[in-house]
């Protein structure tokens, strides 16, 4: 799916011929007046749409919905502004576009599975799902203050992740809608505010259950045959069960691990037996490409460094298998871990909402992480501000990653650079930081606990986006029902001390499972750990990688020092979380090489000597 939205005026038709002249635009849906709304390429049960005099609403995606039920919401609101109970809860993952009386409403999802960028050609604002789109009709540079921050691992904190690679290209926040008027004019409002944590554990078990079958019905509520992760963790597994339950016939998924004490395919095999009705497949290790396999082939989505590039080829290889048996969609438990593991920064809101309460659990707390008293206290003492910590931040860039005793209640983990960034990197990161400080940001929410599970949200929906345009060229669509909006409130609403019990892994998650999933495969305690196929893979295509050191693009535009990072690839890593570093660059390399290729091969994209 690629589409472009155009406001419903003189400037719009224009820019759709300009669209279909150049070779694009196959599919086309007009305003109500008769003018070209939106030119891209989709399929049809991507695309559901209704009509009632000069308002008209087009959902682009995964929706349970039908027409009739858009068709009567059209009839009861006022304005575009009405159309937020849609956004907030019909299931599924889609974008949300219409067009009432000449005012356009574009937006996506509010976890970012379904974004929405924007740019102006001339005085017109147009939208789009790409960037790259945007980027090739107003003939957009590449910032390259955004690509050294890309660098940082882990990767950039809110609100730098919402700046977009392509110069005068924009992204439009989850929690907001773009609004386009007839003569182009844009305005931006904000929709969507996280809600209060507080619902009670079993009304909140009740509801993300609900919202989370509902989620996966949007996938499988058509029949057909889909085909879904079963890894053995309690997220995928969950996905699976519910699943099992519907008109598709499911083809579960497993992928061998290299290390033998990860006990994954034990509790895969138990689901499994469980599962009945479903076909169970397993991929073995060997006959998949290894982790950092093919990273010399061209990204095929120009957005921005994928974060998941490590295994892009292992997505491409089940994503052929899934086509084989049969399915045209996948579902993923991806999303589960940024949803219910409890994070840092829920201890810091905890200590000050339930004090005593959150003090009796400090012990566990501190024993099941490994956390050192001292560094504890300080984190949980800390009362700075979001603007204040992006400051701090910009100054410990070149400062070690922080072991791993020392919680991370801060706004956000430390984003750190790597030794082979170059002064010129530092100073381009440091001045992006500033220049967010500067701007006094409000966080994501009050909430330090909340506002890191927003931005995890964001960044896994990112990555999952990603994912799916990888996938959907074998023909087969990646999807995450965790990630979906009514998932994603419901579990926010929850209290967040119902979140945190340390005896217990994502009771959240286990509670609303409860009576869908056997209740031994819920009491799992364990988790596995993939470090030892992330080595296997660096070894075995060290001699590919190495050849990304040649001659490189980051090293062109000042940020890297080819010679240091080359050092480091064939270096050992004592800490398999150090890989991470290596595998922002390697991201931003391979993404800069990318777009160069898609320059040569693509007219109207702006040449690579036009990078600043």
């Amino acid at each position: 799916m690629k589409f472009i939205v155009l406001p419903d005026g003189s400037a719009g038709e224009s820019i759709a011929e300009a669209i279909q002249n150049g070779g694009g635009g196959d599919d086309v849906v007009t305003h109500p007046s008769g003018r070209p709304w939106i030119v891209g390429t989709w399929h049809a049960h991507e695309l559901i749409t209704t009509i009632a005099g000069d308002r008209k609403i087009a959902l682009l995606g995964c929706a349970l919905v039908n027409g009739q039920d858009l068709t009567d919401t059209i009839g009861r609101v006022r304005d575009l502004g009405g159309l937020d109970r849609i956004a907030r809860t019909v299931p599924g993952a889609f974008h949300l576009l219409a067009s009432f009386n000449g005012q356009a409403r574009v937006q996506g999802n509010i976890s970012g599975t379904h974004q929405i960028f924007h740019a102006q050609i001339g005085p017109t604002t147009i939208a789009a799902d790409s960037p790259h789109s945007l980027s090739r009709l107003t003939g957009a540079c590449v910032d390259d203050d955004i690509v050294a921050q890309h660098l940082l691992s882990p990767l950039p904190p809110w609100p730098l992740y919402d700046r977009c690679l392509w110069s005068g290209v924009h992204r439009l926040a989850a929690d907001s809608y773009l609004e386009l008027t007839p003569n182009g004019g844009p305005r931006l409002i904000r929709w969507w505010t996280p809600p209060s944590p507080e619902t009670s554990a079993s009304e909140g078990a009740v509801a993300v259950r609900s919202a989370l079958t509902d989620a996966v019905a949007a996938r499988t509520g058509t029949g057909g045959t889909v085909s879904a992760d079963l890894s053995g963790g309690m997220d995928s597994t969950s996905i699976c069960f519910l699943a099992s339950d519907s008109p598709a016939h499911l083809v579960t998924a497993r992928i061998t691990v290299k290390d033998p004490s990860n006990d994954d395919g034990f509790w895969a095999g138990r689901a499994a037996a469980e599962l009945v009705g479903a076909e169970h497949r397993v991929l073995p290790r060997e006959r998949l490409p290894m982790n950092f396999f093919g990273l010399t082939e061209p990204d095929p989505d120009a957005e921005a460094p994928f974060a998941w590039l490590r295994v892009r080829g292992q997505f491409e290889h089940q994503a052929r298998e899934s086509a084989a048996w049969g399915a045209n969609r996948h579902l993923t438990g991806h999303g589960g871990d940024e949803l219910f593991m409890p994070l840092p920064g829920y201890d810091h809101t905890l200590v000050r909402t339930h004090p005593i309460k959150y003090l009796r659990r400090l012990g566990a707390q501190r024993a099941l992480r490994r956390w050192r008293l001292g560094n504890t206290v300080k984190e949980l003492l800390d009362g700075g501000s979001y603007a204040r910590w992006l400051e701090t931040a910009a100054e410990s860039v070149t400062e070690p990653e922080p072991p791993s005793w020392v919680p991370s209640m801060a706004w956000s983990s430390p984003p750190v650079l790597a030794p082979w960034t170059t002064d010129e990197a530092v100073h381009a990161v440091r001045r992006c930081f500033r220049r967010a400080a500067t701007a006094h940001p409000e966080p994501l929410s009050p909430l330090r606990g909340q506002h890191q599970f927003l931005q995890g949200v964001h960044q896994c929906a990112e990555a999952l986006r990603r994912a799916d345009r990888l996938t959907t060229r074998f023909g087969v669509t990646w999807h995450a029902p965790y990630l979906d909006s009514r998932v994603v409130e419901a579990t926010m609403s929850i209290r967040l001390e119902d979140h945190c019990d340390p005896r217990r892994y994502k009771p959240v998650l286990a509670d609303a499972m409860r009576g869908v999933v056997p209740a031994d495969i819920l009491g799992r305690q364990t988790k596995g750990e993939f470090s030892e196929d992330v080595y296997a893979g660096l070894h075995r295509n060290h001699s590919e990688l190495l050849t990304l050191t040649e001659d490189m693009r980051l090293e062109r535009r000042g940020l890297v020092d080819a010679s240091v990072f080359r050092s480091a690839l064939v270096g050992p890593h004592p800490y398999s979380r150090n890989i991470q570093l290596l595998l922002s660059t390697l991201a931003c390399e391979v993404w800069l090489r990318s777009i160069e290729q898609r320059s040569q091969q693509e007219p109207g994209l702006v040449s690579p000597g036009g990078m600043r």
